[in-house]
């Protein structure tokens, strides 16, 4: 666990490598929905991999984040 949540996030919320990893705090699922937009799919990398339309930064401004 450790060595995940040293290691600086390109995709955080504050910005590029402004802060490190998180663990993904929900249960593991045969599907991932986007907290913001309702998109699917079937891995958590496959979801963040994505641009989300609804982001709060704005319109594609950010990617999908897993709703827990």
């Amino acid at each position: 666990m450790s060595s995940l949540t040293s290691g600086s996030c390109p995709k955080h919320p504050n910005g590029w490598c402004k802060g490190n990893h998180s663990p993904y705090q929900g249960s593991e699922k045969s599907k991932y929905f986007c907290r913001y937009c309702g998109s699917s799919a079937s891995s958590i990398s496959s979801l963040t991999s994505g641009s989300c339309p609804k982001h709060p930064n704005g319109w594609c401004k950010g990617t999908h984040v897993p709703s827990i």
